[in-house]
């Protein structure tokens, strides 16, 4: 007998072993092991790399997907040849770039789309051109009102309105400043949308918009404090929120404000940045699902970034973004004869996905065929810095942004979600 459960052990234990090895291994398209070697199908995308921050993990998470792709038989047979362009924060260079993959390069598609300003400048021409936008990630209000930009995240604007709801439900907040980026149809979108909700609630809110490259971090603090609100919610990017949580520290304002972010500041970085004196302090709102999170999917995404990636691309919420639009991007071509692949079928593929699933959404996916608008991730977690690292605090909650009401009644009446 004891013979017996000795080896049943050592089965056990060897079938484990077998199992977290095909765990971690990344697994893309057909899993075939096989470089694709066929006519490469053009994909592009625009992101902010280079200006006030470095905006392009999406654009990098897509690529380590596509690469994972390539590697695994590609699209049956078909590698993808993606094509990044960085738009500097600049709406014209942005309109140049736009028109270089899709006029040029007759890009099918243009997936992982990362910027705070392309959305705005290139609307009008991915809509006359005909071509679609899986964007990862989405941030002023064009990218959520346009034909033909679906994307992946929630938006500052969704995101950003999470944070508040958890802050009057849990955190009993009745006072808010809420401070963001003065880029059109950015901050002023997203804190107008803080403020719809104040005066439907009841309570106190007020706005600064600052620039991201050049404000004085202590300065916008020190106005932000100024009403002593509840909580301060910002709508910035992780390289502009850090430094105001740094000043708001050496004014010990963090002793006396609850901090508040849209998923800008989630990152695995972040908690331990800013250090213990922000523990129960610092709020987010996650677009996604936990950066670590054991779920198949999540692991995923985290094995495709270790083995296509850079070990110094960023886990973060944006880099799941833009994995999730890759792989939208996969399902959509897949469903199509290879020989076939152009700017209308890729289209057409996209708009009848209707429910796409993934451990890392709170909610399937869609792409909302016929709707003038798309912001399908509407439904986001929260997560508390503690211990040098986030805490999940939440579940899954719908977004209470005032603005999402033609949403929910697309969704109710074509039995999404």
């Amino acid at each position: 007998m004891p013979i017996n459960l000795k080896g049943l052990a050592i089965g056990l234990f060897l079938t484990l072993i077998s199992a977290f090895s095909a765990n971690a291994a990344a697994s893309c398209g057909d899993s075939t092991g096989k470089p694709a070697t066929g006519e490469p199908i053009i994909i592009g995308a625009i992101t902010g790399k280079t200006g006030p921050d470095d905006f392009s993990n999406s654009t990098k998470s897509a690529k380590a997907y596509f690469d994972c792709l390539n590697a695994n038989g590609g699209i049956k047979g078909r590698p993808v040849k993606y094509m990044i362009e960085d738009d500097q924060w600049n709406p014209e260079i942005a309109a140049q770039l736009a028109a270089k993959l899709v006029n040029d390069q007759k890009a099918v598609l243009m997936v992982g789309n990362s910027s705070y300003v392309e959305c705005g400048a290139n609307a009008e021409l991915y809509k006359k051109a005909g071509i679609l936008v899986l964007a990862g990630v989405g941030v002023p209000r064009e990218c959520f009102f346009a034909d033909n930009i679906a994307p992946t995240n929630a938006g500052p604007r969704v995101s950003m309105l999470g944070a508040m709801g958890y802050a009057l439900d849990k955190l009993h907040a009745k006072s808010v400043v809420c401070i963001a980026p003065n880029i059109p149809n950015v901050g002023t979108w997203s804190c107008d949308g803080v403020a719809l909700l104040a005066k439907e609630k009841g309570f106190a809110a007020q706005t600064i918009l600052m620039d991201p490259g050049s404000a004085d971090a202590t300065s916008v603090i020190l106005q932000a404090a100024a009403s002593k609100p509840d909580v301060i919610v910002l709508g910035l990017s992780k390289g502009v929120a850090v430094p105001l949580l740094t000043a708001a520290e050496e004014q010990g304002l963090n002793r006396s404000i609850t901090f508040l972010s849209a998923a800008s500041a989630y990152d695995l970085s972040v908690p331990s940045t800013i250090g213990s004196s922000w523990d129960g302090k610092f709020y987010v709102n996650m677009e996604f699902n936990d950066l670590e999170a054991t779920t198949s999917d999540n692991q995923n995404w985290l094995a495709v970034m270790d083995q296509y990636g850079q070990k110094s691309d960023p886990r973060d919420t944006f880099a799941q973004a833009g994995y999730l639009a890759a792989r939208v991007a996969e399902k959509a071509l897949m469903s199509l004869d290879p020989a076939n692949i152009n700017r209308e079928t890729a289209s057409a593929a996209v708009k009848q996905i209707k429910g796409f699933k993934s451990d890392i959404f709170c909610a399937p996916w869609y792409f909302g065929d016929g709707q003038t608008r798309h912001n399908a991730n509407s439904t986001t977690r929260m997560a508390v810095a503690e211990g040098g690292k986030w805490k999940v605090v939440s579940d899954c909650a719908p977004s209470p942004d005032p603005e999402l009401k033609d949403i929910r009644a697309f969704e109710k009446s074509a039995g999404l979600n």
